[in-house]
């Protein structure tokens, strides 16, 4: 079961009001439960509980360059933050390279990084064009709701 079908079944709890839902496939066994605050309808999946989901494998650690203190105040820098409590990771996938590396420019609407939050992968997605100056995480570290997760200089 992929991050896609889970946000299909989140959906189809949306569409018929359903407080808790259950699905056992291929010996994977899936249970979404509406949050404590009965926010579902446009809920990020941190309001969902998830059980019983195959732990993702242990993250490669991958070497940062020193920051270089804090950013420069006269500069017009741009922080892309997490939008979610989780695990920061780099790269789809231990063996996979990192989504984006410092130097790189992206896009808007361009993968960044995931954040694992309750078992369910989110890709957090650029809001900003520019150059990648810093990553302020090392992967699969908890990061915190607005904590900034990569300095983006705009073009």
């Amino acid at each position: 079961m992929n991050l896609k079908e889970i946000k299909e079944i989140i959906a189809l709890m949306n569409e018929h009001n359903l407080n808790e839902i259950e699905i056992e496939r291929d010996g994977l066994k899936l249970k979404l439960k509406k949050s404590a605050e009965g926010v579902i309808v446009g809920a990020s999946p941190t309001h969902y509980a998830v059980e019983s989901l195959p732990a993702p494998k242990a993250a490669v650690p991958v070497a940062l360059p020193a920051a270089s203190g804090t950013a420069d105040a006269s500069k017009n820098t741009k922080d892309i933050k997490s939008p979610m409590v989780g695990t920061f990771y780099r790269s789809p996938s231990p063996e996979a390279e990192s989504f984006v590396e410092v130097g790189q420019t992206v896009e808007v609407g361009q993968v960044v990084c995931i954040v694992e939050a309750m078992k369910l992968m989110n890709e957090i997605k650029s809001e900003v064009r520019g150059k990648i100056t810093e990553v302020a995480v090392q992967n699969s570290e908890p990061v915190e709701f607005g904590q900034t997760l990569f300095i983006v200089d705009p073009l």
